[in-house]
């Protein structure tokens, strides 16, 4: 199944105030998903979409995982730079309490960064957009080094306004890259790290990346039972 990648810069903010019955209502809440491989441009796409709202007067507020402490504790960072700055938190069900409810009530958009990180993401999204009004938007790993679902970003698709599929460019040989490939042999489904461990990748270069790494875990394995085989032979007088 493919994504289209649906434009966000058609936002309409819907004011407060009352129906025909005279019914007060929020504004209409939104939720945007922005999702791809690492290196894809994510945060890039995020804060862009964030300072835009900002500019139009609506007041932003940005969150991002307190696991993510590659570039800055309290500010969500590009791979390039661009840094903006955030609350960093265990989860989101504690933000609006740490933020204060008059200050949420304040705020007009949320952006999510890092948002596979966040297990209350659907929950929080829900109640942000459909009971407070707010827009939020959501940037995130769509899936994890075995190419299988990380976190809650995908669950949040049914309930998103539009969905952005971005891809970065396959470091092996310049083609599109929908998929991310770890150079370590880690095996845990959260390993945080940068251009160190992590690299975009086509499907081609995937599947023989894989292969590749395979193969030579194997060799090196084979080379390291040769060597304690020789240390564990005896020495002959």
């Amino acid at each position: 199944m493919s994504f289209c990648s649906s434009s966000l810069k058609n936002t309409v903010s819907v004011s407060n105030g009352s129906d025909q019955r005279g019914h007060n209502h929020l504004p209409s809440g939104e939720i945007h998903v922005i999702f791809g491989p690492m290196f894809a441009g994510k945060t890039t796409a995020l804060l862009r979409r964030v300072n835009s709202e900002s500019k139009l007067g609506r007041n932003v507020v940005m969150i991002k995982s307190n696991k993510d402490t590659r570039y800055a504790v309290d500010a969500v960072v590009t791979h390039d730079g661009m840094k903006f700055p955030c609350w960093s938190l265990p989860d989101l069900s504690s933000f609006k309490h740490r933020f204060g409810p008059d200050a949420y009530e304040k705020v007009d958009v949320i952006g999510i960064d890092e948002a596979q990180f966040f297990e209350d993401l659907y929950d929080f999204c829900c109640n942000a957009a459909d009971i407070d009004g707010k827009i939020v938007i959501v940037a995130g790993l769509d899936g994890d080094y075995l190419r299988r679902k990380f976190g809650s970003v995908l669950d949040i698709i049914p309930i998103a306004d539009t969905v952005t599929k971005l891809t970065a460019r396959c470091e092996l040989c310049g083609k599109r890259a929908f998929f991310t490939l770890r150079k370590t042999d880690e095996m845990q489904k959260e390993l945080i790290g940068g251009a160190n461990m992590y690299l975009p990748v086509c499907r081609q270069h995937y599947v023989n990346g894989k292969s590749i790494m395979v193969s030579v875990k194997k060799v090196l394995e084979s080379h390291q039972m040769e060597v304690e085989l020789v240390t564990e032979k005896p020495l002959v007088a």
